[in-house]
């Protein structure tokens, strides 16, 4: 199984910056993906952005230019910057990773993180 914990949300103030982690651990699994989706109260929870194992991004429209996702492979971590905070980010951010199972080679295999709060005042 995979684990994915999660860390960095918070409080901050519109125009400000969080930067988001997520540590995966685990075995049996080839993480093919990890990316971040959120849930604001009374919506449905939407992809803020990914990243492939080959290095694709792909970011929500609405936080194209101001967040950016990485990975560091040693770490096994991937991160979410956010910049230029608006309160419509508010809400519950989560980590998730697309896997393969390498014992029997079933693929999309989906992992996810506990969730972390993200609050930006205005």
């Amino acid at each position: 199984q995979v684990q994915l914990v999660e860390s960095g949300g918070g409080l901050v103030q519109a125009g400000g910056s969080l930067r988001l982690s997520c540590a995966a651990s685990g075995s049996g699994f080839s993480i093919n993906a990890m990316g971040w989706y959120r849930q604001a109260p009374g919506k449905q929870r939407e992809l803020v952005a990914a990243l492939t194992s080959g290095g694709t991004t792909n970011y929500a429209d609405s936080v194209k230019g101001r967040f950016t996702i990485s990975r560091d492979n040693v770490k096994n971590t991937v991160y979410l910057q956010m910049n230029s905070l608006k309160s419509e980010d508010t809400a519950v951010y989560y980590c998730n990773v697309d896997s393969t199972d390498v014992r029997t080679w079933r693929a999309h295999v989906l992992f996810w993180g506990q969730g972390t709060q993200v609050t930006v005042s205005s």
